[in-house]
């Protein structure tokens, strides 16, 4: 009874990791939409996106922070509760970056003048493909660690 307990609360865990996944994707595509509306821009449209995705994030961090919670005490698995806990550091880390990246965009966008943009869009893209490395050894130590 126990380890089918178990392999739900992780199929849960894979599923909220997708959704997360997913959840970028449409920030990321809103965004262009976003600035594609430039220079007038329709920031009621995207504020509401903003706030839509904000929403979407909270909801998968606090179910993903329940199955750390159930992992370490009806499982006993703190290894896999550390990997959770490494992850969200790193999950929330990539969304900081990700909006810091959307407003260089839009920076170098409204300002092709200005020196550095496009360096600074590039810093924060290889900060991002660090990031996503670091998640994805993350995911693969969790995967790893749950299948012994």
């Amino acid at each position: 009874m126990v380890s089918t307990d178990f392999k739900s609360v992780l199929q849960r865990f894979y599923q909220l990791q997708s959704e997360r996944l997913e959840t970028y994707r449409l920030f990321e595509e809103g965004h262009e939409a976003y600035l594609r509306t430039g220079p007038q821009y329709d920031f009621d449209h995207y504020r509401q996106l903003v706030h839509e995705i904000t929403q979407a994030f909270s909801g998968i961090s606090k179910e993903v922070l329940q199955i750390k919670t159930r992992l370490d005490q009806d499982f006993d698995r703190a290894d896999l509760s550390e990997h959770i806990e490494k992850l969200q550091s790193k999950e929330k880390q990539k969304l900081e970056l990700t909006a810091k990246l959307q407003l260089a965009r839009q920076q170098a966008q409204d300002h092709p003048e200005e020196e550095g943009s496009q360096e600074k869009i590039q810093e924060l893209k290889q900060e991002i493909i660090k990031n996503k490395e670091a998640l994805s050894e993350i995911m693969q130590d969790f995967k790893y660690d749950s299948e012994d």
